[in-house]
């Protein structure tokens, strides 16, 4: 046995088969694809309060997973211990947003293109989702649905405000109505003309009409 023997490593040998290159290139892209994912995700949001550290996770997102795949490709035994690895991680913490899954899910699989090798496929893929993506979703934010919130003293103001919603309105729809001994209240789904508000100081200008409230409404909660 030989000097060199004893310290042979098999580790080592593992190590040498790696292309730094390769490995340089693929981190790159990721991270450059990471950072456009995460432009995407600002120029998009509508939640209440953006996060900026669900932003930096679909970055860091984007590049763990790369690193895996990397060495997932390149030892089929590493790849069985990984997935088992894997399968015992469990996430609780609750995604808000539903469109956030979509976030999770595009620099998942971005990050499992890169490390494939396939990065034209990465690169094409995520101009064109996130080129879908800003038309959409700002397509969607230029009509908000607001809700008005009505306390009304009888039906005779529930039908003059209800007029009033329905002239100056582009839409309206009716959520609920609350009758009882204090009065009426009324929630009504909207969408505002060239975004006037205008309308809530009639209506509380006209008789009968206790108070009005108007907020922005996602379907979800209230801003």
């Amino acid at each position: 046995m030989t000097f060199q023997d004893i310290f042979k490593s098999s580790f080592l040998e593992k190590a040498s088969e790696y292309s730094l290159v390769d490995i340089g290139l693929a981190m790159l892209f990721s991270f450059a694809l990471g950072l456009f994912i995460f432009f995407i995700y600002k120029r998009t949001f509508s939640g209440v309060m953006y996060s900026s550290s669900f932003g930096v996770s679909i970055l860091a997102m984007t590049l763990i997973t790369t690193l895996i795949i990397l060495a997932v490709t390149s030892n089929i035994v590493l790849s069985l211990g990984m997935v088992g690895a894997l399968s015992i991680v469990r996430f609780r913490t609750a995604v808000k947003e539903p469109l956030d899954i979509a976030f999770l899910f595009w620099s998942i699989s971005v990050g499992i293109v890169i490390g494939a090798g396939l990065i034209p496929l990465a690169v094409l893929g995520s101009v064109f989702i996130g080129v879908i993506l800003l038309i959409f979703v700002r397509r969607k934010s230029t009509e908000t649905p607001y809700v008005v919130v009505l306390q009304l003293e009888e039906e005779e103001a529930e039908k003059a405000a209800m007029e009033i919603i329905q002239t100056q309105c582009k839409k309206q729809l009716l959520k609920a109505k609350t009758v009882s001994k204090m009065g009426i209240e009324l929630t009504v789904e909207v969408r505002l003309r060239d975004m006037s508000s205008r309308f809530v100081n009639d209506l509380l200008a006209q008789n009968g009409v206790i108070s009005a409230c108007l907020v922005s409404y996602n379907g979800e909660y209230t801003a």
